[in-house]
């Protein structure tokens, strides 16, 4: 991290610079003057609040297409952690997340923070209007469910980008809280803990009132009670984390992909009964190149950018079952005169599918935040917690039935080599590689960020120096130490200025 006399000099700079056209308010301090007021405007307000998270919106006096919700979430989840290798060195500043190097003024930080308060916002407009309604239906309560569950979602996410984990830090900085469209602009910080609590409170709130599902494209009670076993999770709290995950999966409303159809799950998601809750996406969404974010983990030539792989790191964990149809969604690209992988700048070109083919476009997809899977390995997870081997294993195994691998079930045996948890986390690693959870499910375990191979997260890397044939030894960047303070971000430099009671991380 930079010392806090650069640090100063930065964001006199930032204030200073024509081309940053800071705003004079926090900015999260949003206008809703224009909001519809009246029962008949609350689903048109709602579903602004999911379009939010998936368009581009004008920032900093500009709309760019890369700024979106969904690509900057991805840039500081999966990009920061091992399952994702940089092939080039890029001015672009998703590479700060390759290599942590991050700065309070780059911008896909400064949208990120307006973009999750302005749909903050716009949810507590819902609330708001949804509540004065006298005798509200089962409709108006279950949009201001929905509107609960954007609330909570959007808090924890940035809880996770810009303060420690719970489990190093309950008392440390957290978030500013925005309970209603009226709070306190200049509002500090509320303590990791606090977090929490307001986003747990918030999720039990929605699963309450919402009880007419439509559709996985929209929140329900399943989604708020799934939610909450991740939330209880992060907590270790391994009792309630079961409890929640219990009720999603004796629901009978969803059901895991069978091995054959999870090859193409991610093409159609929005349909499938395994998915939960997912930003739904249609063909007048697809951004091409452009802020899409298969643009830059896939290109079938001319898509995409295509600079970013599947690690060594997520394919050696993946190596000792070929027959695993996970592998369904890592493409290599072979070099047609040689046959072999080709390769990017010295590193070995391992597309990432996950995001592709949603109406045979490659560019196209409803990224999931939420499935069935990830319920069970919650549950799993919060069963190692607890030592019950049987429970934790056999909810690992009913993945891998899955997923192909009937003939490699655990049957209630912890390998020799590893521990209960381990044996957990890696099934919940190749489970749901490339899907926001990695780097956020290193820290919170206490476990060190290991990148021993070659990309250019490596500080100084030249093409010239990559030896494919040997691990890279004595650059920067190899292991990030779970307690680093480079592991969150800084809060924006545009909050920063204009909110004295906003205090930055060090």
């Amino acid at each position: 991290m930079i010392a806090k006399k650069w640090l100063l000099i930065v964001l006199c700079l930032a204030c200073f610079s024509p081309a940053c056209n800071l705003s004079v308010l926090p900015t999260d301090a949003l206008n809703t003057e224009n909001v519809a007021g009246t029962p008949d405007g609350l689903p048109n307000v709602m579903n602004g609040c999911y379009a939010l998270l998936k368009n581009n919106v004008m920032f900093n006096g500009y709309i760019d297409p890369g700024q979106n919700y969904l690509w900057q979430y991805y840039q500081f989840s999966d990009y920061a952690g091992d399952d994702i290798v940089c092939g080039q060195v890029t001015e672009h500043p998703l590479f700060y997340s390759f290599t942590y190097t991050h700065s309070p003024d780059q911008e896909n930080i400064r949208f990120f923070w307006y973009i999750s308060y302005k749909i903050i916002n716009g949810a507590n407009t819902v609330i708001e209007l949804g509540e004065k309604i006298p005798n509200p239906t089962s409709e108006i309560k279950q949009l201001i469910g929905e509107a609960y569950f954007l609330r909570a979602f959007l808090h924890f996410n940035l809880l996770r980008v810009f303060a420690r984990p719970y489990t190093q830090a309950p008392d440390g900085p957290g978030v500013i809280i925005r309970r209603t469209t009226t709070d306190d602009a200049l509002a500090p910080r509320a303590s990791v803990k606090e977090v929490y609590n307001f986003v747990v409170d918030d999720l039990k709130k929605a699963a309450s009132l919402m009880d007419r599902p439509r559709g996985a494209q929209y929140a329900s009670k399943e989604a708020a009670l799934g939610y909450l076993s991740r939330v209880y999770l992060y907590m270790n709290d391994a009792d309630n984390a079961i409890a929640a995950a219990n009720t999603v999966i004796n629901s009978g409303r969803f059901q895991l992909e069978s091995a054959e159809g999870f090859k193409t799950y991610f093409q159609k998601a929005s349909a499938s009964s395994e998915s939960i809750f997912l930003i739904a996406q249609t063909k007048v969404d697809s951004r091409g190149k452009e802020g899409s974010v298969a643009s830059m983990v896939y290109s079938d030539g001319n898509s995409g950018w295509g600079e970013e792989f599947a690690s060594p790191s997520i394919r050696k964990a993946m190596s000792e079952h070929p027959e695993d149809v996970r592998w369904s969604y890592i493409l290599p690209l072979k070099d047609p005169a040689t046959g072999l992988v080709a390769k990017k700048n010295g590193i070995e070109i391992y597309y990432i599918t996950k995001f592709s083919f949603q109406d045979g476009d490659p560019n196209l997809s409803s990224p999931v935040m939420l499935r069935l899977s990830e319920v069970y390995l919650n549950r799993a997870e919060a069963y190692a917690i607890k030592g019950n081997v049987a429970g934790a294993l056999g909810d690992v195994d009913e993945i891998r039935k899955h997923r192909g691998l009937q003939g490699a079930l655990y049957n209630g045996q912890v390998p020799r080599n590893k521990s209960l948890l381990e044996t957990v986390l890696l099934e919940r690693r190749i489970e749901l590689a490339f899907e926001g959870h990695r780097t956020f499910d290193v820290y919170r375990n206490k476990m060190n960020m290991v990148r021993n191979y070659w990309g250019y997260h490596l500080a100084g890397l030249q093409e010239t120096d990559v030896n494919l044939a040997v691990e890279p030894t004595g650059y920067a960047n190899i292991t990030i130490n779970w307690n680093d303070p480079k592991t969150i971000f800084y809060i924006p430099v545009d909050e920063i200025l204009a909110n004295s009671a906003c205090k930055q991380n060090p």
